[in-house]
């Protein structure tokens, strides 16, 4: 069986993290697996999001196989870090972190260590009622490398960070919708038909307004105020021009837009 499972189905990429038996953890075989997926989901046309999950109930991702990461590590020479730059796990928490089509985790059982930073570095997270969150580097003596710091504080605040981080304890699924961590949570067996209903509405929305309104908010964050109205202003102005506005306008003043809620509602 591979180690991630990749299909097309219409316009939505599934991938999944295919080792149950090791708790989905990533060795460096997946790892570049993993990498190629995220490539080619960046560079299909046809793909206008993906969802990323695990395989079994137990773990959506327990994080690096450190029987066979931390081994290659320690015999890395002094030039590792520098190498590792835009070489982050998975590929998606450095490296692969601008692609601007839209990517939700259904996070199915433990998200541990780097696997908690491949969640976060997913744009919407939506949890099964099994879900736990760890942070748990700190108990082996370092911490997270790959994003997890500066996507939790950048998601939920100093605080939370400071907490996950320092203390090395996990957050459930109630916990962390309460947090701001994930979007929602839900029945183990309901959590890919929410997935892709988060999907399904994402794809009801033009494609280059979604790409920009995602590339808006990672070029905002950390910004100084002035800096960050001035982004958005000149990002979302420029949509104006896009080509689709004119007949999207016209389905809302029609009352007939995909997915619409209140008085004229129409099924997504």
């Amino acid at each position: 069986m591979p180690k991630v499972i990749y299909e097309k189905k219409g316009e939505v990429a599934y991938v999944t993290l295919n080792r149950p038996d090791a708790m989905n953890a990533i060795d460096q075989e997946t790892h570049e697996l993993l990498r190629e997926i995220w490539q080619d989901f960046r560079d299909d046309d046809a793909l206008g999001a993906a969802i990323l999950t695990g395989a079994g109930e137990a773990a959506f991702c327990a994080g690096a196989d450190l029987k066979t990461v931390i081994p290659a590590w320690h015999e890395a020479n002094a030039s590792f870090p520098r190498d590792k730059l835009h070489d982050g796990f998975g590929g998606i928490t450095r490296g692969l972190h601008r692609i601007y089509k839209p990517i939700v985790a259904a996070v199915n059982g433990w998200a541990l260590a780097a696997g908690f930073e491949m969640a976060l570095a997913c744009d919407i997270r939506i949890a099964s009622e099994h879900a736990r969150f760890g942070s748990f580097e700190i108990r082996r003596g370092f911490h997270h490398s790959d994003g997890g710091i500066v996507r939790l504080v950048n998601t939920c605040g100093v605080g939370l960070a400071l907490e996950m981080v320092l203390t090395g304890e996990p957050l459930e699924a109630p916990a962390a919708l309460a947090r701001g961590l994930v979007s929602r949570v839900v029945p183990a067996g309901e959590l890919m038909a929410a997935a892709e209903d988060t999907v399904a509405r994402i794809l009801r929305n033009d494609r280059r307004a979604v790409a920009s309104a995602k590339e808006t908010i990672l070029d905002v964050v950390g910004r100084p105020l002035d800096d960050q109205l001035m982004v958005e202003a000149l990002y979302g102005y420029a949509m104006y021009a896009n080509p689709t506005v004119s007949s999207r306008l016209q389905r809302f003043y029609d009352k007939t837009d995909t997915g619409r809620a209140g008085k004229h509602e129409t099924a997504l």
